[in-house]
């Protein structure tokens, strides 16, 4: 009886020991955003890319609108990135220019 007990324990003591997930990388964000992004926002605002974030009458008002415009972008673009990297790019963008808190 013991020893199904401690088979049955198991799985609950490695889901605790296991890492927990990672944080949002802000900074391989900004390589995605720089090599992904950038290009197609200056074509559509100018020399600088970056006025879209800035502007005032910006559409993104909170961190899931944010999350949501991004994934848009990728999938609209059908840009190759997992989950992962959409967090890493709001994590930039919100660190940056947005400001939300989380």
């Amino acid at each position: 009886m013991k020893r199904l007990m401690r088979l049955a324990a198991l799985p609950l003591v490695l889901l605790l020991l296991a890492p927990a997930s990672q944080a949002a990388d802000a900074k391989r964000g900004e390589q995605l955003h720089n090599s992904q992004c950038i290009s197609c926002h200056a074509t559509r605002f100018g020399n600088n890319g970056n006025d879209i974030y800035t502007r005032a009458n910006r559409r993104v008002t909170s961190l899931a609108g944010l999350k949501k415009q991004v994934t848009r972008c990728r999938d609209n673009l059908s840009v190759t990135w997992f989950d992962e990297d959409v967090d890493d790019v709001v994590a930039y963008l919100n660190a940056h220019f947005y400001k939300f808190k989380e």
